[in-house]
């Protein structure tokens, strides 16, 4: 690692901009367990909320500042005195304040002149300079602002004793080179280091970000999943892997913790992250092309930029009609399944058949064929299931109850969930983790036919301790039967692979 001075700093607004996603609210409990997944990610700032919106705000970021985190924690506050009074009662050190300084901005919603921009500017640093604390400025809509303005109020702020400047790019306006241009006159007025607050109305937030710090910021405001309002913010873990990967400049984040980090709050904040969402989407190391997989398995780095192990992530296959002989026979001997030239033929010509009907082939499902054409006895089930009960109703929390057999030895767990289904496969899961380390990944339902008594498709991803991922599929009038089925399926298949490396 490089000296201080030439780590990129990470300033993390998860908290506060990415709460803004619109309809994402969390509790104070989320947040406090959010930001601990943020500290162990190796994040150099949290921005841990708005103080002045409410109650819950307030007690959130208060306790927050009480749990001993190692990166340094900021709240939000305009420029008054409300904001920074709220700041200042939730223990905070560290305060980021905004006004805008674009015309639009000051005409429209300020209705301030630039003289009385100025002057809250200044009031605002001073007065939490008076209060002890870590003030880092900023302009918003500066990429929108008259350039030699936003330097007279940049300059104003360093000697009213700001120790940071911010250069946002709130409605995600400007290019790369833009924000070049802007970072260098800005070096230009001021001594006091830069960072970047990028959003993604155009796609270019990590581009912008990464431009202003080659062109001398030396810190990054970034989101998990790239969360925030509108288009959202710069993603953290593309700016990262860019950062590294691409310019070769050093941070504070463990990389290997991105995927992990990234399903976390994806499940606290309820935003599913889009499949292929670059370093951090499910399909971000998936391969079906029968050409990429079959250079993957020669070569990772024929179709790989970069390891998935470097961000947590495993390498995946993926059956169906663009997948070659290569990439299945891959597939199935992960499962300890070795076809002939023959089977494996009428294997990949069966499962092309299947997806020509518009389906995705689950690996349960290229499994399923793989037995049945070459009458294999492995797909034994290793864990059966006897029999579930579900207890639901209004004012009645739904309950399951489950009974497990595997390798002779029953197993009963039970669970409730925010429905029948959650509480169904919430309890086998808890079987599942216990006796061999499988949890759900992800779950998906559609309905194949129309009316009350319609079809309904369940598909179902369950991961192992060492993150490989097998995904099953079912369908039936009975949504609940249909989840609890497609679970044992993943759950089953997934043990073979664990049998097969066991073994090994």
């Amino acid at each position: 690692m490089s000296d201080l001075k030439d780590r990129i700093r990470i300033f993390d607004t998860t908290l506060r901009d990415g709460e803004q996603t619109p309809g994402v609210s969390i509790t104070p409990e989320q947040k406090i367990a959010i930001a601990s997944k943020l500290d162990d990610l190796g994040v150099d700032i949290i921005e841990a909320g708005f103080p002045i919106v409410s109650h819950g705000e307030m007690e959130a970021i208060t306790n927050i500042t009480k749990q001993g985190l190692k990166a340094e924690i900021c709240g939000l506050a305009r420029t008054v005195q409300a904001d920074i009074d709220a700041a200042i009662k939730c223990n905070l050190t560290y305060i980021h304040t905004f006004i805008a300084t674009s015309d639009i901005h000051m005409q429209y919603k300020l209705k301030m002149t630039r003289e009385q921009v100025l002057e809250k500017s200044i009031w605002a640093v001073e007065y939490a300079k008076k209060h002890g604390m870590k003030v880092e400025f900023s302009a918003e809509d500066a990429t929108r602002s008259d350039k030699q303005f936003l330097k007279e109020v940049f300059k104003a702020v360093e000697m009213a004793g700001a120790d940071r400047l911010d250069i946002p790019d709130t409605v995600g306006y400007a290019t790369p080179q833009y924000i070049a241009e802007l970072v260098n006159d800005v070096k230009s007025a001021t001594k006091l280091t830069i960072s970047m607050h990028c959003h993604d109305d155009f796609g270019l937030a990590v581009a912008n970000s990464i431009a202003g710090i080659n062109a001398g910021a030396n810190c990054a405001h970034v989101t998990i999943n790239g969360l925030g309002e509108r288009a959202g913010n710069a993603s953290l873990e593309e700016f990262v892997m860019a950062l590294q990967c691409l310019f070769n400049k050093t941070h504070n984040i463990k990389t290997e913790l991105l995927y992990e980090t990234s399903k976390f709050v994806s499940n606290k904040m309820g935003i599913i992250v889009q499949p292929n969402k670059a370093i951090i989407g499910e399909n971000a190391f998936g391969h079906e092309s029968g050409i990429h997989t079959h250079g993957i398995l020669n070569n990772p780095l024929t179709y790989e930029p970069i390891s998935p192990e470097i961000v947590g992530r495993k390498r995946w296959l993926q059956a169906g009609k663009h997948a070659g002989a290569h990439g299945i026979r891959a597939m199935l001997e992960d499962f300890g399944i070795r076809p002939t030239e023959g089977q494996l033929h009428h294997i990949v010509e069966k499962q092309k058949k299947l997806a020509d009907r518009g389906k995705s082939i689950t690996t349960a499902e290229l499994l399923s064929i793989a037995g049945e054409i070459m009458n294999n006895n492995k797909f034994e089930e290793k864990f059966k299931l006897y029999d579930f009960h579900i207890v639901t109703g209004m004012n009645i929390i739904p309950t399951a109850v489950v009974r497990l057999n595997t390798e002779g030895k029953d197993f009963i767990a039970s669970e409730i969930g925010v429905g029948p289904v959650d509480a169904a496969l919430k309890a086998i899961q808890k079987i599942a983790v216990e006796m061999a380390n499988i949890k759900i990944r992800e779950y998906k339902l559609d309905s194949i036919t129309g009316g009350s008594d319609a079809l309904a498709e369940v598909v179902i991803k369950v991961e192992d301790k060492n993150g490989n991922i097998v995904s099953a599929r079912k369908a039936g009038e009975d949504v609940v039967i249909a989840s609890v089925q497609a679970m044992m399926d993943a759950i089953n298949k997934i043990m073979l692979r664990r049998v097969l490396y066991t073994k090994n």
